[in-house]
C-alpha cells in the first residue's frame, strides 16, 4: 500500500473520529438540557409565554375567647383589563370610572398601558363587582381575592389592628402575629403568545394559595363591649380628652377587656387619623396620683416598717420637706394606715415613704413592674419612666409616695394591681388565648406565667381591707360601689405637665380608679383612666363611676353569685361629702342654676347628680331625700345654702 492511499485512510478515520466526539457532545448537551436541567429550562420558557401577578393572601380568622368572629377574610372580586382587548378606550373610561368611583383619567392612562395585564381596582365592594358586570366590556376580567372584614366594627380595633392591602398586619394583634396569620396568598399565571398578548381568560391559573393560622383571643367580645360603650359614656360625660379601661383575670394575666377613648372603625378606616388608631394602655404613659399608694402600702406592710392600727399625723393639711409643701385635700390630724388610705392623705403616704426608704421602695416598685415592659403580646409597648434613687431627693421620695414623678402605662399599673388582688404574685399579662393551623392543629398556647412573687399574702390580705375602706362609707371611691357585691379599690388624681411651662398644670388632670369585685375573691381587675376631665376632675367623680358601671354588667354576663344583699345604701353625711370636691357655683358665670329634683333619691344617686350639674349641696341623714331647698326648679341663688335631708324607709 503506498503512502497516498495510507493518507486517505488515516483522514478518514480522522472525520470519522470528529464525528463520533461531535455527536458525543451533542448528545451530552442535550441530555445536560433535558434532563439535568429540565426544570430550569421549562421555567424559563414559561416565564416566555405566562404572566405572573401576586393575588393577597386570605388571612386567618382571629376569634374572641367564645368564638366569636373579630376579624375575617372575605373574598370579593378584584377588576383587571387587558388593555389591548379594549376596543373603545375613551367609553370603558367612563363606564368604569362611574361604577368604580375612580377618575376617568386614572381609568384612561390605565386603559392605554402597552401591557396585556392592569389592575383597575383591587378588592372592590359587592355593590361596584355588580355594576362592572351588567356593563359586560371587552377586555375587563375578574379575579377572587381576600379583604379583611371586621363584623364587629370599632369592638377591639385598638387590640385587633388592621392590615393593608399586602395584606400585611399593620397594628395590634394583626402586626404583632403577622407571620402566622398572613398565608400565602398565591398568584394568578395568564398564557401570552410571543408578542406579549393575552391568549384568553380561560387559560388562567391560581398556584401556591394557603390560609393563614387563626388566632383566639383571651378578650371577651361581649365585657369588651361593655366596656367600651361605658367608657364613651363616661368621657363624654365630663367633656375629656380620653380614656382607657383595662380589665384583667388577676389569677391567670388574661385581658378580658382592652379600650381606649377615642376609637375607631377599622372598616373605614381612612376616617380617622393615627391617633385614633392608638392602644392607649400600652403605648401611653401618665401619672397615677394615688392609686400609687396601694403599692406603697403593700410594700410598707411587706417590709414591716408600719403595722395595722399605726397612727401618723398628717399636719393639719400642710407638710414641709426639702423645701416644698405638700397639702391634702382635708386638715387631717391623726391617721391610721387604713384612714390614710381610705382619705387619700398624701402627707400620710409621704411619711410611710421615708419609713420605706428610697432603695428599697425603689426595688418594690421595680419588682411590681413599674419602669419596665410587662411583656404583653401587643406592639408600642413602652416602659414607662422610673428613675433611679440615687437621683431621688426627700421631696421626690414624698411625692412618688403618692404618684407623682414617675409616669406608668395603664396595663402596667392593671397588672401591678392584680398582684395585689391575687395574693402576691405578678403575672404576664396576654392577649392571645391560641393559635390554631387550619387544620385545627395547634400551633401556639399561652399559658399563665408567674413573673415574680412581689410581696407576702398576707401584707396583701392587710392592703385589699383597707381597698375596701376607701370605697365604703366616708372613702373617696364611694361611686364605685357595685350593688350586690363588695368592691376594693382606689382613686387617683393627677396633675398633668404643663409642656409650654415645664411645672405641673392647674387644669389638666389625669382622674382614674383602679379596683376588683369580689373584693374577698377577686375575679376582675378593672383599672379606668379619664384624660382631662373638664368636669368633675377626679378620680372619684370621672372614674369611679365608670367603674361601677362596667363591673355590674360583667359580673351579671359572668354568671358571679352576688356577696351582698342588696340593700340600701347609706352613706355618711354632709361632712364627709367633701371627699367629692365639685365645682362651686361662680357668681360671675352670668346664670342662675335651677335645683334638680332630688324626691326620693339615694345619697349615691345624689352624688352622681351633684358630679354631673357641678351643684355643691349639703347633705343631711342617710337614705332616701324626702326634703330639699331650694324646691324643685327654683333657682340657686349665690351664697344661699342649698341642701337635701334623707331619711331610712319606713
Amino acid at each position: 500500500m503506498d503512502k497516498q492511499e495510507k493518507w486517505i485512510r488515516l483522514r478518514i478515520r480522522l472525520v470519522g473520529l470528529l464525528f463520533v466526539i461531535v455527536f458525543a457532545l451533542i448528545v451530552s448537551r442535550a441530555f445536560c438540557l433535558q434532563v439535568l436541567n429540565q426544570q430550569k429550562w421549562e421555567k424559563r420558557a414559561e416565564r416566555q409565554y405566562q404572566h405572573v401577578i401576586p393575588l393577597a393572601a386570605k388571612r386567618g380568622t382571629i376569634f374572641d375567647c367564645n368564638g366569636e368572629e373579630m376579624a375575617l377574610s372575605l373574598q370579593v372580586d378584584s377588576v383587571y383589563v387587558d388593555p389591548q382587548q379594549v376596543t373603545d378606550g375613551g367609553h370603558e373610561a367612563k363606564s368604569l370610572a362611574a361604577s368604580l368611583k375612580l377618575s376617568v383619567a386614572t381609568v384612561k392612562k390605565r386603559l392605554d398601558a402597552n401591557r396585556s395585564f392592569v389592575w383597575i381596582k383591587r378588592l372592590v365592594s359587592p355593590q361596584e363587582s355588580k355594576k362592572v358586570r351588567t356593563l359586560d366590556l371587552p377586555g375587563v376580567h375578574f379575579i377572587k381575592e381576600h379583604k379583611r372584614y371586621y363584623p364587629n366594627g370599632s369592638i377591639g380595633a385598638q387590640v385587633i389592628g388592621f392590615t393593608g392591602l399586602d395584606p400585611k398586619g399593620l397594628e395590634g394583634i394583626e402586626h404583632q402575629y403577622n407571620s402566622l396569620i398572613l398565608g400565602q396568598g398565591g398568584y394568578l399565571v395568564t398564557e401570552r403568545d410571543a408578542l406579549g398578548r393575552g391568549l384568553g381568560v380561560g387559560n388562567q391559573v391560581i398556584q401556591g394559595r394557603s390560609e393563614g393560622d387563626n388566632v383566639y383571643l383571651t378578650l371577651d367580645k361581649n365585657l369588651q363591649y361593655i366596656a367600651e360603650k361605658e367608657l364613651a359614656s363616661g368621657v363624654s360625660a365630663v367633656h375629656a380628652r380620653g380614656g382607657t379601661v383595662v380589665m384583667l383575670d388577676p389569677q391567670t394575666g388574661k385581658v378580658l377587656a382592652m379600650a381606649s377613648q377615642p376609637d375607631y372603625n377599622p372598616n373605614a378606616l381612612s376616617k380617622y387619623t393615627p391617633r385614633d388608631w392608638r392602644n392607649r394602655a400600652v403605648c401611653d404613659t401618665y401619672e397615677p396620683g394615688s392609686t400609687f399608694k396601694i403599692f406603697l402600702m403593700s410594700s410598707a406592710l411587706d417590709a414591716g416598717v408600719v403595722h395595722t392600727g399605726e397612727t401618723f399625723n398628717c399636719e393639719n393639711g400642710a407638710y414641709a420637706i426639702g423645701g416644698k409643701i405638700i397639702h391634702d385635700h382635708e386638715k387631717f390630724g391623726q391617721l391610721t394606715i387604713t384612714q390614710i388610705l381610705k382619705y387619700s392623705s398624701n402627707i400620710g403616704a409621704a411619711k410611710i415613704g421615708a419609713l420605706l426608704g428610697r432603695e428599697r421602695f425603689y426595688r418594690y416598685i421595680r419588682d411590681f413592674g413599674f419602669g419596665s415592659r410587662t411583656g404583653i403580646d401587643l406592639p408600642g409597648e413602652v416602659d414607662g419612666l422610673l428613675r433611679k434613687p440615687s437621683d431621688w431627693f426627700d421631696v421626690d421620695l414624698a411625692t412618688i409616695s403618692f404618684g407623682q414623678g414617675i409616669s406608668v402605662t395603664p396595663i402596667q399599673l392593671a397588672t401591678a394591681a392584680a398582684a395585689v388582688a391575687n395574693g402576691g404574685s405578678l403575672m404576664r399579662p396576654y392577649v392571645v388565648e391560641r393559635v390554631e393551623a387550619p387544620s385545627g392543629a395547634v400551633v401556639y398556647k399561652a399559658d399563665p406565667k408567674v413573673v415574680r412573687h412581689v410581696v407576702s399574702e398576707a401584707a396583701t390580705g392587710k392592703v385589699r381591707a383597707m381597698m375596701i375602706q376607701a370605697v365604703e362609707d366616708g372613702g373617696t371611691g364611694t361611686l364605685a360601689k357595685v350593688p350586690g357585691y363588695e368592691v376594693g379599690g382606689k382613686t387617683g388624681t393627677a396633675q398633668k405637665i404643663d409642656p409650654v411651662t415645664g411645672a405641673y398644670s392647674t387644669e389638666k388632670i389625669v382622674a382614674s380608679f383602679v379596683g376588683f369585685v369580689p373584693a374577698r375573691n377577686p375575679r376582675l381587675v378593672i383599672l379606668v383612666v379619664v384624660n382631662e376631665p373638664e368636669d368633675r376632675a377626679y378620680g372619684g367623680l370621672a372614674a369611679a363611676p365608670i367603674f361601677s358601671r362596667i363591673a355590674a354588667q360583667s359580673l351579671r354576663y359572668l354568671g358571679v353569685a352576688p356577696t351582698q344583699p342588696r340593700k340600701e345604701e347609706k352613706l355618711p353625711p354632709a361632712v364627709e361629702a367633701k371627699v367629692f370636691p365639685v365645682n362651686n357655683l361662680k357668681k360671675e358665670s352670668g346664670k342662675t342654676p335651677l335645683m334638680p329634683d332630688f324626691t326620693g333619691m339615694s345619697y349615691r344617686q345624689v352624688l352622681q347628680t351633684m358630679g354631673r350639674t357641678g351643684l355643691n349641696l349639703k347633705l343631711r341623714g342617710v337614705g332616701r331625700v324626702i326634703e330639699q331647698s331650694p324646691a324643685p326648679g327654683a333657682p340657686i341663688a349665690y351664697g344661699h345654702p342649698a341642701w337635701v335631708r334623707m331619711a331610712p324607709p319606713s
